[in-house]
C-alpha cells in the first residue's frame, strides 16, 4: 500500500484519478468529541486545479461540528477489491465562491445537488493518498 506524500496533483497516475471520477460513495470518517471515530456516507470529488478534495454537506451536520473541534479526516472509496482513502484535514467554508466550486464538481461526478440554503463545503487538504489502485507515479 503505497502513499503519496508530496502530491503534486498534475501528475496523479490516471488510474487513480479514473477512479476518483467513477460514480462511487464515500466513507467520511472525523474524529466525535470523546476521539472516537465517526464515519458517515459521502459524495467527495477531486479538484486537481485547486490541489484539494471538496465535500458538500449541511452547515450544522456532525461531521462539520468535529471537523471544528479536529479538523484530521480520512475519505474512503471502496469497489470491491479496489479502493484509495485521501487522508488529510478538512476546513469548513461558507463563501458561495467555495460552495459553488464544491458543488459544480459534486454535480459532474454524481448528479446536481437540490438547492439548500444551508449548504456549506469541506474543502480538504490531502496530505497523503493510500490505495490498492496505482496511487504512485509509475518509475
Amino acid at each position: 500500500m503505497p502513499a503519496l506524500r508530496s502530491i503534486d496533483w498534475s501528475a496523479l497516475p490516471a488510474e487513480l484519478t479514473a477512479f476518483w471520477t467513477e460514480y462511487h460513495l464515500c466513507t467520511l470518517s472525523t474524529l466525535d468529541r470523546h476521539g472516537a471515530p465517526h464515519a458517515v456516507p459521502v459524495g467527495a470529488t477531486l479538484d486537481r486545479e485547486e490541489g484539494c478534495a471538496w465535500i458538500i454537506t449541511r452547515r450544522g451536520s456532525q461531521k462539520v461540528r468535529n471537523l471544528g473541534r479536529d479538523a484530521r479526516l480520512t475519505i474512503t472509496q471502496v469497489d470491491r477489491g479496489r479502493w484509495a482513502s485521501l487522508v488529510g484535514t478538512g476546513e469548513v467554508h461558507e463563501d458561495a465562491e467555495s460552495v459553488a466550486r464544491a458543488c459544480e464538481l459534486y454535480a459532474a461526478r454524481y448528479r446536481p445537488p437540490t438547492p439548500n440554503p444551508e449548504r456549506v463545503a469541506i474543502r480538504v487538504s490531502v496530505e497523503r493518498i493510500l490505495g490498492s489502485v496505482q496511487v504512485l507515479p509509475a518509475g
